[in-house]
């Protein structure tokens, strides 16, 4: 079991974990963070942004809306892209389930955590709370996701071992700090903040079994509660002081073996090396462990001139602790009921993918998923678990094809794109951006928010960019 000795041992002088972290948050200066850091920060917001648009419309959005709206009441906090407002926490439920909804949004790859959609929602609607500037703002984003992404790649994968959705779960202490950060609490409240969220930070995996909804509001959920746990804290409530490395801590908690825990990944560099420059943007709206996948599919395609009419089969080369979570149960991903269900699923990425010579948000709708192309693909898709993946460090992944005419073509996307190691540009972010955000608003409102964003630490208040969020 992992404890305080052990993580001191590993060089973190300042004792606990949430001690370290309470150094970091209490030193925290936006002049001290690196220029790229800052750009890259705002990268993030704009491309969370932008998918928060392109999810209003869908079912989960509305029928989420009309709940919190019951049981919350109106409120003073917008949602982006929509004709309502909402309580605080309400509002960053909402809008936290509305920038992962699509499963689009940014993830940061050793962490395998979204680090965004908790961080967004949480710097929008405490920083409103709170009256911040700009700044403040861009600071508190920056806090909840270094916090979020290094404690998430601490675990090195073990939370998805043990069944815990990893976004949920630290990105909830994440946006503990964010708040904290906006609250302005210092020493004993950051401690108790931490703590107190210990309690309250919780998301299964079980969505995989049938596409459930739940995990799109994994990281909304663990918005809400941050902000709950650090208004707590502010008010003296009481939290555990070892809520990492604890007994009864998050490593020893949830993580099948706590031993896999590497605690001191959380304080290395902390305030000088930014996690924040690992985090992977998507170029497709589904799981980033299939992104290797339906690159290589792509590239097949092109290269060989490939139809559905040339595939004999389809194999996915992945590694195991990939095939988990887009390959098994193989019965539904080869039939996935709904867009979730695909978007896990490797075996409809690949189909999709070959069968269009793309994958957009327009492959997730009902008339792609009852696509009977696709759909004889993925009675041909099937896969094998790789020993030279170089998961976890990189997303990669290999498709092997066999054609009718008696052809093995391979292809390997060894550093899936979008991540710090074969990175998508500033201007690629942006045109995804305004795809997303103009299938459900004016290019003229888009462009407002874009410029909000972009020059987000200039603005003496945060309304510069919650002005132009709610529908017109």
């Amino acid at each position: 079991m992992n404890d305080v000795s052990t993580v001191q041992a590993s060089g973190t002088a300042t004792g606990t974990l949430s001690q370290a972290l309470v150094g970091f948050v209490e030193d925290f200066d936006l002049d001290r963070v690196p220029a790229e850091v800052i750009a890259r920060a705002k990268l993030n917001i704009l491309d969370a942004l932008g998918i928060g648009f392109a999810s209003i419309g869908f079912d989960f959005a509305t029928r989420l809306a009309s709940a919190l709206h019951e049981i919350g009441g109106e409120g003073a906090y917008p949602i982006i892209g929509m004709d309502l407002r909402l309580t605080q926490r309400d509002s960053a439920h909402l809008n936290g389930t509305l920038i992962h909804g699509l499963d689009y949004d940014d993830t940061h790859s050793g962490a395998v955590v979204h680090t965004s959609a908790s961080a967004v929602p949480t710097m929008l609607a405490v920083g409103q709370a709170m009256g911040v500037d700009g700044r403040r703002a861009l600071g508190a984003f920056l806090v909840a996701s270094e916090a979020a992404s290094r404690i998430g790649a601490a675990a090195n994968g073990g939370f998805h071992q043990r069944g815990f959705h990893p976004t949920g779960v630290v990105g909830a202490f994440g946006s503990a700090l964010g708040a904290a950060y906006l609250y302005g609490l210092e020493g004993e409240q950051l401690l108790d903040a931490q703590g107190i969220v210990l309690s309250q930070a919780s998301a299964s995996l079980e969505f995989l079994d049938d596409g459930a909804w739940t995990k799109r509001n994994h990281p909304a959920w663990a918005s809400a509660c941050g902000q709950t746990a650090a208004m707590m804290a502010k008010h003296g409530y009481f939290g555990p002081r070892k809520p990492y490395e604890g007994r009864y801590g998050l490593f020893n908690l949830y993580m099948r073996d706590p031993a896999m825990a590497e605690p001191s990944i959380v304080t290395a560099g902390l305030g000088e090396e930014w996690a924040m420059m690992g985090i992977a943007f998507k170029p497709y709206p589904a799981c980033h462990f299939n992104h290797a996948f339906a690159d290589a599919t792509l590239a097949l395609r092109e290269k060989h001139a490939l139809t559905p009419a040339d595939i004999k089969s389809m194999t996915a080369r992945i590694h195991e602790d990939q095939s988990n979570v887009v390959c098994e149960p193989e019965v539904n991903k080869k039939r996935p009921q709904n867009a979730y269900d695909a978007q896990f699923s490797v075996h409809y990425i690949m189909s999709a993918s070959l069968a269009r010579g793309r994958f957009t948000l327009d492959e997730l709708e009902d008339e792609a998923l009852g696509d009977t192309t696709i759909l004889d693909l993925c009675s041909k898709a099937s896969y094998e678990i790789d020993p030279d993946s170089a998961y976890p460090t990189y997303y990669s992944g290999e498709v092997v094809i066999e054609t009718t005419d008696g052809r093995r073509l391979s292809h390997r996307e060894a550093i899936n794109r979008g991540s710090a190691d074969n990175p998508v540009s500033p201007q690629d972010i942006e045109d995804k951006f305004f795809a997303n955000a103009t299938r459900t608003v004016s290019e003229g409102q888009a462009s407002e928010v874009r410029d909000a964003v972009m020059s987000l630490e200039t603005h003496d208040s945060l309304s510069a960019l919650i002005d132009t969020l709610a529908a017109r």
